[in-house]
């Protein structure tokens, strides 16, 4: 494609959940943040999405009826006035639409499908950006995916394209709203691996994917508030030796590089500290967390409408939002686009 226009993706996610509706509402609802977009995924269930937001509000004319229009390949503009859809799934997978808030490993193939053709189209200069719509991991195993979620897919597409190991391309996933960010040393893991994935080379190499990816970003370098692994951040040993005998040596090294690094921290204050409100900084850019829950929670816990999932480390930008499929409230026309639409914006910023 020409460097005249380079649409930002939309992938569908998983379509039994409210990946579709989230975007058929940003179309209906938000057209000047969403212009310039192109929806990856299958044609019949954005169709679908579009008529559920529509009969759930009948009494906003805003959220009229749009036109969607079928595409072949990208566009070199995207008109306004209809919801512009690109199928990538092979034709015939499935004779009908998964049903609403169900696992379906149609449904996960079809959400694997949209990320993998999104991702080749990124890494190809064909697209600026990728936004995900969220997609439910027992529907990928379920499809046979080898991979737990979007980080591991993209992770391993950017290593096919760039010719390597998949151990050689290291991603991590940034949690970020208005107020905090936090990166994790590890992703989708039991709690028992996270753990062990506590290592002086996997914390120093969350450094400093961390460290280029803001630098890049802000062009400043970050100020990053290192979470310890035990309570109290071990109580110099005797809650633990993981900060002695692995996380200082980490930051002892990283500050050898010139990056800006303070920690151990307990993990039941560093996040407080690093919180930012109208009326005060946070004393941290960002925080790295020791593994999944310990950063996620407090991201989550100030609210998920304005979440914004980053992957750090690959040579695209991906963002997504901060929630995922909620089939309880799939097909129901009610799902706030608001984190998508953060998202969004968020990809945008990234992008340049």
């Amino acid at each position: 494609m020409s460097n005249a226009f380079k649409p930002i993706a939309l992938t569908l996610g998983d379509v039994a959940g409210i990946g579709p509706e989230i975007i058929a509402k940003s179309f209906l609802e938000a057209s000047d943040q969403i212009a310039g977009c192109v929806v990856v995924g299958d044609v019949s269930a954005m169709q679908r999405a579009i008529q559920v937001v529509h009969d759930a509000h009948p009494d906003q004319p805003r959220l009229s009826l749009l036109p969607l229009s079928r595409l072949q390949d990208l566009p070199r503009d995207v008109s306004a006035l209809t919801v512009p859809v690109l199928p990538v799934s092979p034709a015939g997978v499935a004779a009908t639409l998964p049903a609403w808030g169900r696992v379906s490993g149609v449904a996960g193939q079809w959400a694997a499908d949209a990320v993998t053709w999104a991702a080749h189209a990124a890494l190809r200069g064909e697209v600026s950006a990728i936004v995900t719509a969220p997609l439910h991991k027992e529907a990928l195993a379920a499809a046979g995916v080898p991979f737990p979620g979007h980080t591991e897919l993209l992770q391993a597409c950017a290593a096919m394209h760039a010719g390597v190991a998949v151990s050689d391309m290291p991603v991590r996933m940034m949690l970020a709203n208005d107020e905090l960010r936090t990166v994790l040393v590890s992703i989708h893991v039991s709690l028992r691996d996270a753990i062990e994935a506590v290592t002086v080379d996997n914390i120093l190499q969350t450094l400093r994917i961390t460290h280029e990816a803001q630098l890049r970003a802000t062009g400043q370098a970050p100020h990053m508030g290192v979470a310890g692994l035990n309570p109290h951040a071990g109580e110099g040993g005797l809650l633990g030796r993981e900060e002695l005998d692995i996380i200082i040596p980490a930051l002892q090294q990283a500050r050898a590089e010139g990056m800006w690094v303070s920690g151990p921290f307990a993990p039941d204050t560093v996040f407080m500290r690093a919180r930012s409100t109208p009326d005060k900084r946070g004393e941290f850019d960002v925080v790295i967390a020791m593994y999944h829950d310990q950063g996620l929670i407090p991201v989550k816990y100030l609210g998920v409408d304005e979440g914004v999932n980053v992957t750090l480390g690959l040579p695209l930008v991906r963002t997504s939002p901060d929630h995922g499929t909620a089939f309880d409230l799939a097909g129901t026309g009610k799902a706030s686009p608001a984190s998508f639409l953060a998202a969004l914006a968020m990809a945008r910023k990234l992008a340049g």
